[in-house]
């Protein structure tokens, strides 16, 4: 992948996260700043944050159940180490953490 089809990729991700976050079920606050960084704010003041990687050509999830590396394989972006698709992982993890559901893909 180059660096045009990473940023492609990964800003149609963050575009496609940011219109599901508006359309979620739940208490949630979010911000897309500048350089790809979505921020996540819970109703008891927790985040997930989700960022552009750049050099590395993937996007990193942080949330209390801990770090989560995505890259993009085979049209979707995967965790690199248990293969779960970035909205999949999204979703649970915004259920687990914010008590907020994500509408389906």
């Amino acid at each position: 992948m180059d660096e045009g089809e990473y940023l492609r990729e990964a800003d149609a991700a963050l575009r496609r996260i940011e219109a599901a976050l508006e359309a979620a079920d739940g208490d949630i606050d979010f911000e897309l700043a500048a350089g790809g960084i979505l921020e996540v704010e819970c109703a008891d003041g927790s985040k997930i944050v989700v960022n552009k990687q750049a050099a590395a050509h993937e996007i990193w999830v942080a949330a209390r159940a801990g770090g989560f590396h995505y890259r993009w394989e085979a049209g979707q972006w995967r965790d690199t180490r248990s293969g779960e698709d970035l909205y999949t992982a999204l979703a649970r993890l915004l259920a687990e953490q914010c008590g907020a559901r994500l509408p389906p893909p």
